[in-house]
């Protein structure tokens, strides 16, 4: 029976957990996966999104405590042409990123991998478009002293101070804080675990 299927995450990130309890999916566990995340030589964001997707599902899909159970993996990248922005942990790897995204569209792509009830892996690829007003010095400093970058994809958190900064979003919001919640809902519902509690129906 569907209901009787685990759902694991394979995420160490809070958000992707916050999104899909928004949606009523609340993972059964929740398990972060050991993969080096460095990007390869000349790596176009999009393969490197997929990519790490498919390897966090893959580190977790391997544990003998998943067997059985269906994962869900993503990976976020930040893209400023095909350069990949990256997870900013210091003030300055921030700023660096504030600066490049200022007055510009970039893209946000989301990758996402679910090992099915079946044990077959399928991936998907979640493109949005962001587009930065001109950021002065000002609102670059004012906005690193306020600590929100710390391990964000290109420095920034939309669903907090950054907001401001956006001037257009095309394409799935959910994908930029983390998670595109209509292709996680499909891939879930697809892959065994039945409807979600917000359409009527227990999981």
């Amino acid at each position: 029976m569907p209901g009787s299927i685990r759902f694991i995450l394979a995420s160490a990130s809070p958000r992707r957990r916050e999104l899909l309890t928004q949606i009523g999916r609340v993972p059964d566990a929740i398990i972060p996966p050991d993969v080096d995340e460095t990007p390869l030589r000349a790596e176009r964001p999009a393969d490197y999104a997929r990519r790490m997707a498919e390897a966090k599902c893959a580190a977790v899909a391997a544990l003998p405590e998943t067997a059985g159970a269906i994962i869900l993996a993503a990976d976020t990248v930040v893209a400023c042409g095909r350069r990949i922005l990256p997870k900013t942990e210091d003030a300055q790897a921030a700023r660096d990123c504030l600066g490049l995204l200022s007055g510009r569209r970039h893209r946000v792509l989301g990758g996402i991998c679910l090992r099915a009830a079946d044990g077959q892996r399928r991936t998907r690829l979640v493109t949005t478009s962001v587009t930065f007003k001109r950021l002065s010095a000002t609102e670059i400093a004012a906005y690193i002293d306020g600590g929100e970058w710390r391990g964000k994809a290109g420095g920034y958190a939309i669903q907090g101070r950054a907001a401001v900064f956006v001037r257009a979003v095309n394409g799935s919001y959910s994908n930029v804080v983390g998670l595109s919640l209509f292709e996680a809902e499909q891939m879930l519902t697809g892959g065994g675990l039945g409807l979600s509690p917000v359409t009527g129906e227990a999981s």
